[in-house]
């Protein structure tokens, strides 16, 4: 089957058969909603046990939970192509929902006295959402890296940091490479949304830490 090409780079519409298999499956295992999600209960688990990835599943639900299943209803629904969301002008609808129930859970949890740590993932959230949703409607930056290079920043605030980031690094980089790799980012979109998406997670938690 042909290719169309969609802001810019070529999407395939035939997965894994063009012989990008490993690419498709890094994409897939590392969704920025699938990240989102396991990043609170993470960090909060990493920072204070039991107690800490029970406030974390909580932050999780409200801030990640809520848009991914935007998403997918939308994606059942033919209304989105995908949950990677590769047609940049159908990612305008998921990301208010995702403004919104970032900031209702970032409200809660500020409410409810959640561990800081938790709080701050809530909060880098809703910067890479003010950070990266206004560039994704004019240029289709990759969430892919930005989210997995934010949670690194965000890991290397609790786990020993040189290590973290390292190990980080190279993961991110493999993402952006199978995001180019199944050509549904040029290399610029795979950076732009690494330094992005480190950007807010290593300023959002300076501030609240």
């Amino acid at each position: 089957m042909a290719d169309q090409r969609v802001d810019g780079v070529e999407a395939p519409q035939d997965g894994p058969r063009t012989g990008r298999g490993v690419a498709w499956a890094v994409t897939e295992v590392f969704a920025p909603q699938y990240v989102a999600l396991l990043l609170p209960p993470v960090a909060g688990g990493l920072a204070h046990g039991w107690a800490g990835a029970a406030w974390g599943l909580l932050a999780a639900a409200l801030c990640a939970g809520i848009p991914a299943g935007v998403i997918a209803v939308g994606v059942r629904r033919g209304r989105l192509d995908s949950m990677h969301l590769v047609d940049r002008r159908s990612r305008k609808g998921p990301m208010l929902a995702g403004l919104v129930a970032v900031v209702v859970g970032l409200v809660l949890l500020a409410v409810l006295d959640a561990p800081a740590i938790v709080t701050a993932t809530a909060a880098v959230m809703l910067g890479w959402v003010l950070v990266m949703g206004p560039i994704t409607l004019l240029w289709k930056i990759s969430f892919h890296t930005g989210v997995s290079a934010g949670a690194t920043v965000v890991l290397a605030h609790i786990l020993p940091p040189a290590l973290t980031l390292v190990v980080g690094a190279l993961l991110v980089a493999v993402i952006g490479w199978a995001r180019v790799r199944v050509t549904h980012h040029t290399p610029a979109q795979a950076v732009a949304g690494a330094v992005g998406g480190a950007g807010v997670a290593w300023g959002v938690p300076a501030l609240l830490l």
